[in-house]
């Protein structure tokens, strides 16, 4: 007799789509407030709630987790009788950044007030595109799905390689500088600028592996990027668009020469860029786009002009 399929709660948007790519969707009794829910499913359980709000413009965030990470507090929250209530075999966080999703600190509570038996934890910590990849496979065995990982995995894989192989055939490798948080200013690490170094380009401000680093407006405009995009960790592209104006209006940035000349771009750093699933690949899809000079196909970039509006180019870069 086969084995009762597992009860999934995953707390990491990452994690979630690795799951829903495995076809596991219907083990999913519980997601996060970040996660993508299964198309199926729009009313699953979301145990977790943020401690602050996560529509506000990049510096009130920032100066709102910088007063909760002070006091001690934790930047999520977690219904301890919610997800004792979903009875998970198997619940999916991670350790890498307290501000990006739920970690295991943050379930401490609501595992200490569990009846029974305690569910699995599996923890991740991607800082790499191939610690990402091991990540998800990690997930697959967790929850039973090996071949199904490995299948998937296989076709990761030989996207990434065909898109590296434009990479590498270019002629040129412009430099490209990624805003991965706008007020203040950030640069992109961990597996960015691997992602960046495929897509044929040389990144700035950031190294494989590494979390990402401060920069300043003047940084960026003295560094003069050949390509400048604008991805923001957990805002969609809607978002980022919204906020990008008020950004531009500070000193230092319309000196930046990639805004004015059609060299620079917005894109969706929620379901992209800052996620490290298989949605990995599609934003290395999108590097190959913006570095090829080609305008998006689809809804996960857009060029931007120097007051931070979509716009459509006449020519390429």
């Amino acid at each position: 007799m086969n084995a009762e399929p597992p009860r999934i709660v995953s707390l990491l948007p990452a994690a979630t789509d690795t799951i829903l790519a495995l076809g596991a969707g219907d083990c999913l009794v519980g997601i996060s407030h970040e996660c993508s829910a299964p198309p199926w499913r729009p009313d699953i359980a979301r145990p977790s709630r943020p401690g602050l709000d996560p529509a506000a413009r990049s510096g009130i965030i920032d100066r709102d987790v910088r007063r909760l990470i002070e006091q001690g507090l934790s930047v999520y929250e977690i219904d301890a009788t919610a997800l004792n209530q979903l009875k998970p075999d198997v619940i999916v966080t991670q350790t890498q950044c307290a501000v990006c999703a739920v970690t295991p600190e943050d379930l401490a509570a609501a595992l200490a007030e569990w009846v029974g038996a305690a569910p699995v934890l599996l923890s991740l910590a991607p800082t790499t595109l191939s610690g990402a990849c091991e990540d998800m496979r990690r997930i697959a065995n967790a929850i039973g799905r090996d071949a199904e990982g490995c299948t998937m995995l296989a076709a990761l894989t030989e996207r990434i390689e065909q898109l590296a192989a434009i990479g590498a055939a270019r002629d040129k490798r412009p430099s490209v500088a990624i805003v991965e948080w706008l007020d203040p200013p950030m640069g992109a690490g961990n597996w960015m600028p691997e992602l960046v170094t495929l897509a044929g380009g040389d990144p700035l401000f950031g190294e494989a592996g590494q979390h990402t680093p401060f920069v300043t407006v003047n940084d960026i405009a003295a560094a003069d990027p050949d390509i400048l995009i604008f991805a923001p960790c957990g805002f969609p592209l809607a978002q980022t668009l919204a906020e990008l104006p008020n950004v531009f209006a500070m000193a230092g940035w319309q000196a930046i020469q990639a805004l004015s000349e059609g060299r620079a771009f917005a894109a969706d750093g929620n379901r992209y860029f800052n996620r490290p699933g298989p949605g990995l690949v599609d934003t290395l899809a999108m590097l190959v786009a913006m570095l090829d000079g080609r305008d998006a196909d689809g809804d996960g970039f857009t060029r931007i002009d120097v007051a931070g509006q979509a716009k459509r180019w006449p020519t390429a870069i």
